[in-house]
């Protein structure tokens, strides 16, 4: 049963609905989500973790929830917001409901009739810390816990999120090995290592605290750092880490979070935005064919880097490969003289769009140009 929750931000502003999902309080950053499709892989997506996703869709929970489609093990999301939920889902694939699961995971939610007002009140004040309770019914007195929460920027969450072991995904039937890709998992999505294996890739899951000697001890034709939570500038360790490895030339890919860590990596700033990109809808320009890319997104923080061209960094030249056609933001960085790239969205896109997973493909390229040559120094 339904009980009343309130949501309170840190600027003072309350919102009042009623319960979706598990009963208690939750705390973290609040930002919203524009797709229209693919709630399960926002709520299993790891780099939501330690943020209360707002929904923009008016309906969640529709196709229910099933054991195919999480890109983890979990709900990373540390809350929910949606405006009106599903009271039946309807879909052959369902097991269970939306609202089910989040109660099955402990992940406190809300449905109510504000979630416009919510999602214009971030884009003009820019995300920021919240929370969600049925417990309290004191605004003021749950602001004041939610100004005492700490705040994403400057937070290293990585280790929070990664996995604890290694593990290794190999090509499907049929498929042959082509290649052998180590993939540093930050916070990775489980159908980006799928869709590298679709492509005859060997893929070698690490934890994100893999030092570089242990990377190429797995004698990887191929590097990749995933998306994942939290802020790029705390992100040392990773950093020194991919430098190593673009001092070996090895092919290296980047998404997301990877993109950012590439960044600092080239001696590039980093910084948070407003209100960040999430969603699958997000326009994305290519700089050299002018090709526009429909792309899926989940980042709040972003590369600082020259886009008027190539500029200098310790690996030789680079590039700003794509940019966002909203607000012009860094969506991908190329070395020119090294075999490597990144880019600030996500290729692997499920629940789509797939106009990106070419990328994949250049990838493989890029180790196979590598398998012919030598390697830089």
């Amino acid at each position: 049963m339904q009980v009343p929750a309130i949501l309170v931000l840190e600027d003072g502003r309350v919102f009042h609905g009623r319960s979706f999902g598990a009963r208690g309080e939750t705390f973290g950053e609040i930002v919203f989500n524009t797709g229209m499709t693919g709630y399960q892989e926002t709520l299993t997506d790891p780099s939501y973790h330690r943020q209360i996703v707002a929904m923009t869709a008016p309906h969640i929970g529709n196709t229910g929830v099933n054991d195919d489609d999480p890109e983890s093990g979990r709900i990373w999301v540390a809350g929910y917001v949606v405006r009106e939920p599903a009271r039946i889902p309807s879909n052959w694939r369902a097991q269970r409901t939306l609202e089910e699961e989040l109660v099955r995971q402990g992940v406190v939610g809300v449905a109510m009739p504000g979630t416009r007002a919510l999602t214009r009140h971030l884009r003009d004040r820019g995300a920021m810390r919240a929370a969600i309770s049925t417990e309290e019914t004191d605004p003021e007195r749950l602001r004041e816990r939610v100004l005492a929460s700490p705040r994403m920027s400057g937070a290293d969450l990585a280790d929070e999120v990664t996995t604890e072991e290694p593990y290794t995904l190999h090509p499907p039937e049929g498929v042959p090995t082509r290649f052998r890709v180590a993939a540093i998992d930050l916070g990775i999505k489980a159908m980006t290592p799928q869709r590298l294996a679709e492509r005859g890739c060997e893929v070698t899951v690490l934890p994100a605290g893999t030092g570089a000697e242990e990377i190429l001890a797995t004698e990887p034709d191929g590097v990749f750092f995933s998306n994942g939570p939290g802020d790029p500038a705390a992100m040392d360790g990773p950093v020194a880490v991919m430098r190593e490895i673009l001092d070996t030339g090895t092919p290296l890919f980047g998404i997301c979070f990877g993109n950012q860590i590439l960044g600092r990596a080239l001696e590039l700033g980093t910084y948070k935005l407003r209100f960040g990109h999430r969603g699958v809808n997000q326009p994305v320009r290519d700089v050299h064919t002018g090709r526009v890319h429909i792309t899926s997104q989940n980042h709040g923080f972003a590369v600082d880097a020259p886009t008027d061209g190539p500029f200098d960094t310790p690996y030789g030249r680079a590039e700003v490969s794509h940019i966002g056609l909203n607000d012009d933001v860094v969506e991908g960085l190329r070395l020119l003289d090294r075999p490597a790239f990144s880019v600030q969205y996500h290729p692997e896109a499920a629940a789509g769009p797939h106009d990106a997973a070419e990328l994949f493909d250049a990838f493989c390229d890029l180790m196979s140009i590598q398998h012919a040559q030598p390697a830089k120094s």
